[in-house]
This record gives C-alpha cells, structure tokens and sequence, in this order.
C-alpha cells in the first residue's frame, strides 16, 4: 500500500511503539505536521524553542529507557538541536533527532534555510541519515531504531528533504536490520579477562569504578557480586549513582571534583582502578599523570550482551 513520505515516517514510530514525540513545527515539516493528526497513538508535545525538544527527548530516554524522539525545521530548527545532541551523546542516551531539510533539488544550492545538519552534528551522533526518496524510509527508520538502542546507546539524526515527506512509496516495514559493518561486543576477550583477573590477583589496594554503562545495561546485581566476590571498594560517577547501594559495606560514593574526599583519596591511593562503564572523564580524573599507573578499562559486558543494552 503506498504512503506518503510523511506517513511512513508516522508508521515507522508506531512499529517501534513510540507514543511520544517533542517538536516546533517549521515551513518544510509542514507535510508531516498536516498528516500527524491521522495517527492520534502519537502524542506530540510542542516544545518553546528546538533545543527544549532535544532535552526533553533526552530526558523522557533516560526515565523511560526508550528512545526518544525530538524534531524540528530546517536551518536554524536543525541547528538549535545540537546542544541537546551533544548532550545525548556523551552521556549514552538513545534519541532520533528528525530534521527537515530543503527539497531535493535546492539541497547544495545554498537555499533559504539550508543547513548541512547531517555533516555539523557528525561528531556526536551514532549515526545520521539524509533520506533521499520516500522508499528507503522504512530501512533508515529501523536501522535508526536499532543503532540507537544497542552497544553503547546515543543519538542517530534523520534529515528529511520536504518533497521526500510529500513523495509516495510503498510501505512495508523491514523485520530486521542488516549492518555487517555494526559488531556490537557480547563476549570479553579470553586473554584480556586473563590479563585483568592477574592484575586483580596481584593488586593491593585496588578499586571499581562503575559508571552510567551498569546503569543502563542493568547490571548492578553483577557488579555487587563482582564487588562482594573481590572485596573491592565501589567508586561511582555522578552518572553512575544508583548502579550499586550506597549503604553497602564497599560503597565509597562518587569521585570526581564534586564527590566525596574520601572516595578521592582511594583514587589517589589504589594501585589498580577497575573501570566499568565509565569513559575516564576529566571530572573524575583531574590530571592524568597523578592517575595510578595501572588502568582495566572494562567495556565488555558483565552481564554478556546485556551491559551496553
């Protein structure tokens, strides 16, 4: 059955069970705004300023553990997102940022309103998409739903060209996704654990750091046995709290220049820091050449394929 561009990217949202969105509407979003009340399952919450929508995308991820979806206009619509993009980015937080853009044949021509929005936020986002016809929507919708979602979670952008909105294809939605080129880790590397577990055996005085990772893989049931199993004192960033009980026996609460003294001082102090989840941000490291000299920085999963999810 064919459906407009618009409309497949309304079906797309429904097949991921999205139920809400955060937008401004702008001149070419116009035929998505028109065809949005035909699908009432989507509540849309009209933001004040473009990057209101981004934040709140970002803060309706993190409460909800969904995706969250932010949209605006073309130019300055687009650009007044990259804030709440970055934001998402660095902290591991999947949103689908929609953007308008310009009709296809004014794309490149410096147009009213024409911004490479794509190119400025290909730094911070996972992935970004320019959807060039109508009929290739539903597979960057899905794969956009799935980059999103797995190994380390963040941002992915969709621009959609006006007349892309306005052209019809068929719609069939895909089952699967097919990216050889995205490997996302389910196992640790039998020689690194080794190597790990040896310097664990050797360490004095070594310490966990746990960060948002645990959190949103869910994996605080494993770090308490990993923690309980080596009796080793628990560090937490600022996005790490919760991934493991503070009123624990080995809970020495959150470093960093806003942490606690002494959770600092076990930094200083350990000759081993264990890293689960956490990206060594300069908030809990300071200067690194007063950080101790031995680092695991564990990015594969304690819980399997579960640790980034």
């Amino acid at each position: 059955m064919k459906k407009t561009g618009a409309q497949i990217v309304c079906e797309c949202m429904i097949n991921e069970g999205v139920d809400v969105m955060f937008g401004f509407p702008g001149g070419v979003l116009l035929p998505f705004y028109d065809t949005l009340p035909e699908y009432p399952q989507i509540r849309h919450i009209l933001v004040r300023h473009e990057q209101g929508a981004a934040h709140a995308a970002d803060g309706y991820a993190r409460a909800t553990g969904r995706v969250g979806i932010c949209m605006a206009t073309s130019g300055p619509g687009a650009t007044n997102l990259v804030t709440g993009i970055a934001n998402a980015y660095l902290d591991s937080v999947p949103i689908i940022a929609l953007t308008g853009q310009v009709a296809r044949p004014f794309i490149g021509k410096d147009a009213f309103q024409e911004i490479d929005i794509s190119g400025i936020t290909l730094p911070i986002t996972k992935h970004s998409y320019v959807a060039m016809d109508a009929a290739s929507l539903p597979k960057i919708m899905k794969e956009a739903f799935y980059i999103a979602q797995t190994g380390r979670p963040g941002p992915v952008l969709i621009d959609l060209p006006k007349d892309v909105l306005q052209e019809s294809a068929e719609f069939t939605y895909p089952e699967k996704v097919n990216l050889p080129g995205y490997k996302i880790p389910t196992r640790g590397h039998p020689t690194q654990l080794k190597n790990a577990a040896r310097l664990i055996s050797e360490a004095q005085k070594p310490v966990i750091i746990a960060g948002r990772g645990v959190v949103i893989s869910q994996a605080g049931e494993e770090l308490k046995e990993f923690a309980e199993t080596c009796q080793m004192p628990v560090i937490t960033t600022l996005l790490g709290i919760g991934s493991f009980p503070e009123s624990h026996v080995l809970s020495y609460g959150m470093a960093g220049m806003h942490g606690s003294g002494y959770a600092n001082r076990a930094l200083t102090d350990t000759d081993l820091v264990v890293a689960v989840g956490m990206r060594f941000d300069d908030r809990i490291t300071g200067e690194i050449n007063l950080m101790p000299r031995s680092f695991i920085s564990t990015l594969t999963p304690l819980k399997s394929a579960r640790m980034w999810r």
